[in-house]
């Protein structure tokens, strides 16, 4: 089938060229016929050559997601199977006894943009965040299904940027029944998920591999985890055997399900103290009633979602490394993590090391963190590593 033909100004194919697979509309010449939403497009470069397959989004300033950058493939079901069985298949190993759960399907990295998909056991959450998969959504979350044998699938297509893709969220059921209590095994450990109403799809994946390092770095130390969200690094820490752990978030929701995890894995629960506050304010009342910690993390949401918001969320970043390092006690350890896309790692780390200075401590880079693997980056792709950490010892 013929599909419509996009061009770009001359010179703006170099990114498509380094396989980087999002298509601005400024660098759009012109649209022969009119793509409907979410339909496939071969753009074109000013010299005319095809250089990329992709989805239409007429909304979006990302006007075309690339679906393949051979210009003979033609994307239709078998294609779009294929994809979602190898993805799926990458992460087999990472399923066993001890680990119920890691997402399967991470967008562009995936090669297909716009998806998202976590499985929790038996359930399988997705998210549909672009028009392409919109417009294929049937055909994914068959195979979705089919690949992974899931009996419950349930669509949190809720996320904001939805909206920039000219599309309304929708949430609810896709297939059969959602368990009253959706379970968790990570490391042994085990949680409940709140899909419906909890971030993302229910619970931070992404931090799998970095709750495993503050686990092990938790022994006989008093821990401080702010945005604490349902207690993930809580509940490592305390496996990990912990002194304390002081957790704050300002969802009550969150924090009894927190509570709840406490239980579920037999922990000590007078070990572990919650408190229903701003991050923010809590942080400084705790500087001026001068308590102190041995590890802290900072988790906090997404400051920054784009480079637009960056000076903004700078400010905010610093303030609570700065609040924080005061708080630590000497050689304490602060595991702290940016979630913002518009913050690279490099400008990350300068606003920690400008919280130090303002915060007259000396400290030094033990180790960064970044995303677990089931959640890869494309080398062309800059845009997918999102999480970034470092664990930062404070000296003398």
């Amino acid at each position: 089938m013929a599909i419509a033909r996009v061009t770009l100004k001359p010179g703006r194919d170099k990114s498509l060229r380094q396989r980087h697979p999002w298509i601005f509309a400024g660098a759009i010449d012109r649209v022969d016929a009119e793509p409907k939403s979410g339909h496939s497009v071969a753009i074109h470069s000013a010299d005319g050559a095809c250089v990329a397959i992709a989805a239409w989004s007429p909304s979006s300033q990302i006007r075309a997601r690339v679906w393949s950058f051979d210009a003979h493939t033609e994307v239709d079901a078998a294609f779009l199977r294929a994809r979602i069985a190898r993805a799926v298949a990458a992460r087999a190993s990472l399923l066993d006894a001890r680990h119920t759960g890691c997402r399967l399907v991470h967008g562009e990295s995936d090669g297909l943009p716009g998806l998202v998909a976590d499985r929790y056991g038996d359930v399988l959450v997705v998210q549909i965040l672009a028009c392409g998969a919109e417009h294929w959504r049937e055909v994914l979350l068959a195979a979705l299904q089919d690949s992974t044998g899931c009996s419950v699938v349930y669509e949190r297509s809720d996320a904001d940027v939805r909206t920039l893709e000219g599309l309304p969220p929708r949430c609810g059921i896709v297939s059969g029944s959602l368990p009253d209590r959706v379970a968790l095994v990570e490391d042994g450990l085990a949680y409940r998920v709140d899909v419906v109403h909890g971030q993302k799809t229910g619970f931070y994946l992404d931090q799998r591999d970095n709750r495993r390092s503050v686990r092990a770095l938790a022994r006989d130390r008093d821990v401080l985890n702010c945005f604490c969200y349902s207690g993930g690094f809580s509940i490592a820490a305390l496996a990990g055997g912990a002194r304390s752990t002081l957790s704050i978030d300002s969802s009550a929701d969150a924090l009894s399900l927190a509570e709840e995890h406490v239980a579920l894995n037999a922990l000590d629960a007078t070990r572990a103290h919650w408190r229903d506050a701003d991050v923010f304010s809590e942080l400084r009342r705790l500087r001026d009633a001068a308590q102190t910690f041995d590890l802290i993390v900072l988790d906090p949401p997404k400051f920054a979602p784009t480079a637009h918001h960056a000076e903004k969320a700078t400010r905010a970043y610093k303030d609570i490394n700065l609040l924080a390092l005061k708080l630590l006690r000497s050689d304490g350890l602060l595991a702290t993590f940016s979630c913002s896309g518009g913050i690279s790692a490099d400008l990350f780390q300068k606003v920690v090391a400008g919280a130090a200075l303002d915060a007259r401590v000396d400290a030094t880079v033990v180790t960064r963190f970044a995303a677990a693997e089931d959640h890869p980056i494309a080398l062309n792709f800059p845009e997918g590593e999102y999480l970034k950490g470092l664990l930062v010892r404070k000296r003398g």
